[in-house]
């Protein structure tokens, strides 16, 4: 996965509201969750009581805020008591979120979770209320038709407009009546989302198998699995899925396994992604939208679903052929272990096992013992070494910092010798942890009246954690994906934006990955890796004739790595775009049949993996933006190809031009500023290898 923002109205942010301060000052005293101005937030101490209260004292304390606005008198509205001031309320609502999602999601103790996914509900229901706030939309309007709400420029402008736009896009051309109808969707579609991340989250779904069905499978994996007499436990959560299906020999497990995570949360799930289709197409509807896709794009780099359509079918046949020869590629090797000339066909559960053998014999690669080269503090450090000597930055960890759990740590980020925003690192998977990796945003950066609110991020991982006798460590892949969420964090923290409703990740949704795709390149580049991909038992550097056979597999698999980037892409389009939830078409019907036309893999009866695609609840019509992003970002790394990689000259530029400046400018001008041309696709092609 990748980025999640914390909870957020209408965007918005604090500076003239003192009121909120104070009063969240006052109640701070006591609650680990609402700290003093940027002070770090306490989370090892916080009980099921503060999450009640910190968002009680929210809810309270952004009435009192939104009463100052309502009440600014006729011909008095300035940018600052109103414009300022509506960027403070949502800020407020995040800086309580923020912290009570990480808890949802990393906290071990389930009373603190379940009182945290209660929190996120109620703060869902109240921010739907706030973003169908007529007085405070009528404000933002009453402002905008004064003379300086005229003459602004920059982006205070850009704030307005979109500010007036997203109220329009809630609702405030409809009348009182069908506002109301509109919020009760809008809380049924918050309440369905969590239930949907909630059920895929508790999906222990496993199989039992013997010691001789372990045949393949790595030593520190078998030692690691929980055993129930003579028998290992196989679950699904991704680095044991993963493993599995890389290296056990017996097909008919890998089979299995495949459909038991192919059916994760389908039990529930299937019915409560129809119902949210169900109740977003309404919400569509009443918008005046033909469809969700066309009330997501709207307000996206793409503008409507006809340019997605337009890109994903360019993507379709420029990676057909490479997806083709793939497939071929996988084939030798198959018929070859079979010692069978005459197979013809590939399984999606026969994949990674057959692109294992193809690494180890085409291309002399071997995956396990890439990540001997692959520690994973080698690795933290060589991150945060490249990032900051590209961006200017100096990173501090902070010793027995207030965590969730005893794996999680806390980095303070400094920017010429002056604390610029924190952020934390949780690591390893566990039991009723997020499953994937992601960047949540805990705190925006914002210009207040006691200076600079200090942007806070929390990078939630699931690599294989250490075991006895022996480091953790990571597979390739497993680093770039690190790197890739690392992006995230950066864009969070070195901005400078005014407001936060700008600040950080706040961009246009399809814009939103690039800043984590171009820093993938990184866990690519050999003066990047020489620093530290070091073996974990010689310290020998990673050779480069290994390097070399790294470099030349790169894009083995690429066609159908892209191929399936297309077909979650074009599921989540065609549910949103051309799908009649209401009718006798399942979702289940639509996932086969965009399977066995996108993809070279046929599709099998009785796996339902949209289910457990929960991108679904976050992206909604938007996860063509993880292609359509990468464009960008292979076109802003090819300006560091050429002056160097680790460049710091390009770095700030990079910093200043692309990641600094947040939502403050039109996505598509700053990434031309940062080129010095307009952007084109031959980088992003050239990626793919075609």
């Amino acid at each position: 996965m990748s980025f999640q923002t914390s909870f957020t109205p209408t965007r918005a942010g604090l500076t003239l509201l003192v009121g909120l301060s104070a009063m969240l000052s006052a109640a701070a005293a006591d609650n680990p969750l609402l700290p003093a101005f940027n002070q770090p937030i306490a989370f090892g101490k916080a009980t099921k009581a503060d999450v009640q209260q910190a968002t009680a004292t929210m809810v309270t304390n952004t009435k009192a805020a939104l009463n100052a606005v309502y009440n600014v008198p006729a011909g008095k509205r300035t940018f600052a008591n109103t414009m300022v001031a509506f960027d403070n309320l949502s800020d407020g609502v995040d800086r309580v979120a923020g912290p009570i999602s990480i808890l949802f999601n990393a906290s071990p103790d389930s009373t603190i979770r379940n009182q945290a996914q209660k929190a996120l509900a109620q703060i869902s229901k109240y921010g739907n209320e706030l973003a169908l706030d007529e007085k405070l939309y009528r404000a933002v309007k009453d402002y905008s038709k004064t003379k300086e709400a005229q003459a602004l420029t920059g982006a205070h402008k850009k704030f307005l407009t979109e500010t007036i736009e997203d109220y329009e896009r809630n609702g405030f051309a409809l009348t009182p009546e069908k506002r109301k109808e509109l919020q009760k969707l809008n809380d049924k579609i918050g309440d369905l989302s969590l239930a949907f991340g909630a059920n895929i989250a508790k999906d222990q779904s496993f199989m039992m198998v013997s010691a001789a069905d372990m045949k393949g499978l790595p030593d520190d994996f078998v030692k690691s699995r929980t055993k129930v007499g003579d028998a290992y436990r196989i679950g699904v959560d991704g680095p044991s899925y993963g493993t599995f299906m890389k290296y056990a020999e017996s097909e008919p497990l890998r089979k299995q396994l495949y459909v038991l995570y192919n059916n994760r949360a389908a039990d529930t799930n299937l019915d409560v992604l129809k119902q949210i289709l169900i109740e977003r197409q309404k919400k569509a509807q009443l918008l005046g939208y033909k469809t969700y896709a066309a009330y997501q794009t709207s307000s996206r780099m793409a503008k409507n679903p006809e340019t997605v359509w337009a890109f994903e079918t360019k993507l379709v046949d420029r990676v057909k052929q490479k997806s083709q020869q793939d497939l071929e590629e996988l084939l030798v090797v198959k018929r070859a272990y079979l010692k069978d000339p005459s197979v013809k066909a590939l399984s999606p559960w026969e994949t990674s096992f057959y692109s294992n053998i193809l690494m180890k014999d085409k291309y002399q690669l071997d995956a396990e013992k890439v990540k001997e080269y692959f520690e994973v503090n080698h690795v933290v450090e060589g991150l945060f070494n490249t990032t900051q000597q590209l961006f200017g930055l100096k990173f501090n960890e902070v010793k027995d910092a207030s965590v969730w759990h005893k794996d999680a740590r806390m980095f303070e980020v400094q920017r010429d010798g002056k604390l610029i925003g924190r952020f934390y690192l949780d690591l390893f998977p566990r039991e009723n942890k997020y499953t994937h990796a992601a960047c949540f945003g805990v705190q925006s950066g914002k210009q207040t009246s006691k200076g600079y609110q200090l942007p806070t991020a929390v990078l939630l991982c699931n690599f294989n954690a250490p075991t006895p006798g022996k480091p953790a460590l990571m597979s390739h892949s497993q680093a770039v994906t690190f790197f890739h969420e690392f992006g995230h964090v950066m864009h969070n923290l070195v901005t400078t934006a005014e407001l936060s409703s700008q600040s950080g990740t706040s961009v246009k949704r399809d814009f939103v990955e690039a800043p984590s795709q171009i820093l993938e390149n990184w866990a690519w580049n050999y003066d990047a890796l020489k620093t530290f991909a070091k073996h974990y038992q010689t310290g020998e550097v990673l050779p480069k004739p290994l390097y070399d056979k790294m470099q030349a597999a790169r894009n083995v698999g690429s066609g159908l790595a892209a191929s399936n980037q297309i077909l979650y892409g074009t599921l989540d389009m065609t549910l949103h775009d051309k799908f009649d939830p209401n009718g006798a078409e399942t979702t289940t019907d639509v996932l086969k049949k965009l399977q066995n036309q996108l993809t070279p893999f046929a599709y099998l009866d009785g796996t339902n993996m949209q289910a457990s695609f929960g991108h679904l609840t976050g992206y909604a019509a938007g996860y063509y933006g993880y292609m359509w992003s990468k464009v960008y970002a292979e076109d802003m790394f090819s300006v560091f190809e050429k002056n160097g990689v680790m460049d710091q000259k390009t770095g700030l530029r990079y910093r200043d031009l692309i990641l600094a400046k947040g939502g403050t400018d039109d996505e598509y001008q700053l990434v031309k500023n940062f080129l010095g041309r307009e952007p084109n696709q031959d980088a992003f092609f050239k990626s793919l290898g075609l």
